[in-house]
């Protein structure tokens, strides 16, 4: 289904051509001034120049072709030569009628469907989330889902970080505090023991204490790099204590990301990887894309047309050891190996820019990457406390992920029982709900690339641009259509939307109409915001329409029918985008 703004620029266009105008001066856009009209043609002023006479010699005729246009109830040329647009009534309801009868609300699907990795995890196993993970988690979240809503085949890749020296680290730490285990006893044989031998909680503290011990003990440091050394060819105690702090680890993320409503399709690490490492290396050797540089090896990717520098991507340290580059490379191959995606997105702080600037040129200056695949890093912004710092906890510390979590859930819980009369379980159900959507919705509706501000109270807010008012509106609508159906009424046929009745109503349609343009602008620009701006849009709409409109206490039938039916598409609407964005609405508030 074409966008509103197109049918409308269709005309406008064709009466340019008729006139003997070029029919690119025939665009159209939103009013900036919506107290004079909907939409404006500022096509004569630029068209002026071309054909050497006054602007509104252009316009008038133009205007005059289009007055008797039914989709236009009013149009009219105004000083130095702007053509002013608002829509008729019949014209607005028709598109409405058209767009709640049409497969995804007009929103069509992309005609050549894409395969496209997104990598929006890169937590560490053997440590908790924190609140820089959240970013990457929940944008991350939300452009998969958005990619899959138009159509494309969408995986999503958690991408643990497993290998390294903290796998060291951890093990040496294990083994300073419990040196009895089997895994440490190199003439045992035996099967190895199926539980872990430490809780997520013991986990969690063991590596901090190994890390902040190493830099004071080199003999322990040292032992840890041995420890790496041996489980990377392949050590059978260490491996098996690996697999077990994989998957108490694994099981633990899992439940912090199920409770902010993320999801991945792998579970994919860093380790999955080494298996391709040697033959890229020597496949790079081979065809002359490497170099030795001071011991290492480099494959240069500065262009000649860079104007800052750009640093080699070393494959190689001197010693022979991999680096993250060399990992990222070789997960690029697996990728394309498994599933020759047309695109693969990188989600992460914003300051890795130059990082994965050099990583995608690496890739494709040696061929790793077809040359119509596409590969995109999109950098985020910090989310910073009141002071405009990065957000710590009241200690100075980093917060973890889970405590956030609680801490945004406590404080709407608070407010629904100081102000409804509900019961505490469900209280708690409505607050996780509410508490999710304060968080994510705080965090998404900023452009993705700028830092922000977290602000606990306004987030929670039920008033204002924040996921609790949104969330409130759908809860609105579910309680007047619940109303109507108690009055004994079925809901009505999709196609009975009249025109708008007031101002507000008008408004309400407008916005409404815009949905395809906004998903389609969100989709392009992979910007979760744009959905944000929308929903705001589109709520705030219906609460100035709500509060001039006795939609219940309406007495004629065919107009409150015509209503419901409104409010029903608006509730449609809301649910995708929310949906979109990684949030849901509880049944009341």
């Amino acid at each position: 289904m074409r966008k509103i703004i197109e049918r409308i620029e269709e005309e406008v266009k064709q009466a340019f051509v008729e006139n003997g105008f070029d029919e690119k001066y025939g665009m159209v856009t939103v009013s900036n001034r919506p107290d004079l009209c909907q939409f404006q043609c500022n096509g004569a002023l630029a068209a002026a120049k071309q054909y050497k006479t006054a602007p509104m010699n252009i316009a008038q005729p133009i205007v005059e072709q289009l007055k008797g246009n039914k989709k236009f109830k009013e149009i009219t040329a105004i000083m130095p030569g702007f053509i002013n647009i608002t829509l008729s009534g019949e014209f607005l309801a028709d598109y409405l009628n058209e767009m709640n009868q049409s497969d995804h609300f007009g929103c069509e699907k992309e005609a050549n469907p894409k395969t496209i990795i997104i990598d929006y995890g890169g937590p560490n196993i053997a440590k908790p989330l924190h609140v820089g993970h959240m970013r990457s988690a929940i944008i991350g979240e939300s452009i998969k889902r958005i990619l899959r809503f138009m159509g494309n085949k969408v995986i999503g890749d958690a991408h643990l970080g497993d290998w390294g020296t903290q796998m060291g680290l951890v093990i040496a730490g294990l083994k300073q505090r419990k040196p009895d285990l089997v895994y440490f006893d190199e003439s045992y044989e035996g099967e190895y023991p199926q539980e872990a031998p430490f809780t997520i909680a013991e986990l969690e503290e063991i590596y901090p204490a190994a890390s902040e011990y190493s830099k004071s003990n080199p003999e322990f440091r040292e032992e840890a790099k041995h420890i790496t050394y041996l489980l990377q060819n392949g050590h059978r105690g260490y491996t098996a204590l690996w697999n077990h702090i994989l998957n108490v680890s694994v099981t633990d993320l899992k439940k912090v990301y199920e409770k902010l409503g993320v999801t991945f399709d792998l579970w994919k690490k860093e380790s999955d990887a080494q298996p391709y490492i040697p033959d890229m290396v020597q496949y790079f050797k081979d065809n002359n894309y490497a170099r030795i540089s001071e011991g290492a090896l480099v494959v240069d990717v500065k262009e000649e047309t860079d104007t800052k520098e750009i640093p080699p991507c070393m494959i190689l340290k001197s010693d022979g050891a991999t680096l993250y580059n060399t990992t990222d490379l070789a997960t690029i191959v697996e990728r394309m190996k498994l599933f020759s995606p047309d695109r693969i997105i990188y989600i992460t702080d914003k300051r890795q820019e130059l990082y994965f600037e050099t990583v995608f040129r690496c890739a494709r200056k040696t061929k790793l990457v077809s040359e119509d695949t596409v590969l995109n890093f999109i950098g985020f912004g910090t989310m910073n406390g009141k002071d405009g710092k990065p957000f710590k906890t009241r200690e100075g510390g980093v917060m973890r992920l889970e405590h956030l979590i609680k801490s945004v859930t406590d404080e709407v819980y608070g407010k629904i029982i100081e102000n409804r009369n509900m019961d505490q379980e469900e209280a708690k159900d409505v607050a996780e709900k509410v508490g999710i959507a304060a968080l994510k919705y705080g965090d998404l509706s900023n452009q993705v690339s700028k830092d922000y501000i977290f602000d606990v109270e306004r987030f929670t807010s039920f008033e204002g641009n924040t996921g609790p008012y949104i969330l409130y509106t759908i809860v609105r609508i579910k309680s007047i259509l619940t109303k109507y159906q108690e009055l004994g009424k079925k809901l009505p046929d999709k196609s009975v939307i009249l025109p708008a009745a007031s101002t507000n109503e008008q408004n309400l349609m407008l916005s409404l109409a815009k949905f395809n343009e906004v998903i389609y602008t969100a989709y392009e620009e992979t910007a979760p915001n744009r959905i944000c701006q929308y929903i705001y849009e589109l709520s705030d709409a219906f609460n100035s329409f709500y509060h001039e409109t006795k939609i219940i206490a309406e007495e004629d039938d065919i107009r409150q029918a015509s209503w419901i039916t409104l409010i029903t598409l608006v509730q449609s609407i809301l649910m995708i985008c929310i949906d979109l964005i990684g949030i849901e609405a509880p049944e009341r508030m």
